[in-house]
């Protein structure tokens, strides 16, 4: 695979969100990514440090053209507003949340502010760690549809705008 083909999503955590430990926490996952450029780069919850030390080392990441784009993962409502008040905060082009058929509480408050703001939502776990892949209810309907559960509840979480989902695959059949 060239990596022309592929986009490059890795997290930073929130113990190396500020300023200068974030440019140091990039560099290490490029070298192990062996890769010149990240496509999106994510704090992957928040910490302690303030989120306008994070954005800036994001930007200047950004400027360096060493990185795409940049976003957060694990954030909440209170927190994407907040981080939209920093300067910078509203280049953020993606949250990654824990989202799937039976875990849809974002649709109320989240993902609506989201979609408002331009923000993607990526959707981890969109099929509860496999659980909704035998779940009966969804097997039965998904039967009537012809596709499988994981198919069905696979859908139904990227039929919402502005949702990508990142299903965990760990068996080639499932890739």
């Amino acid at each position: 695979v060239r990596r022309e083909e592929l986009f490059i999503v890795t997290k930073v955590l929130p113990q190396h969100a500020e300023s200068k430990a974030v440019a140091r926490a990039f560099d290490a996952s490029r070298r192990r990514l062996r890769s010149d450029t990240i496509d999106l780069y994510l704090l992957h919850w928040r910490g302690r440090v303030p989120l306008s030390q994070t954005v800036a080392a994001f930007e200047r990441l950004l400027a360096s053209e060493q990185l795409r784009f940049w976003g957060v993962s694990n954030f909440d409502l209170d927190d994407v507003q907040e981080l939209g008040k920093v300067d910078g905060g509203t280049h953020c082009v993606a949250n990654q949340v824990y989202y799937s058929a039976s875990h849809r509480g974002i649709e109320y408050d989240l993902l609506p502010w989201q979609r408002e703001n331009g923000v993607r939502t990526m959707a981890y776990c969109p099929i509860d760690q496999g659980a909704l892949a035998s779940d009966d209810a969804l097997q039965a309907l998904a039967a009537q549809l012809g596709m499988s559960a994981a198919q069905l509840a696979l859908a139904a979480v990227l039929a919402r705008p502005g949702v990508a989902a990142i299903p965990k695959a760990v068996r080639s059949a499932h890739l």
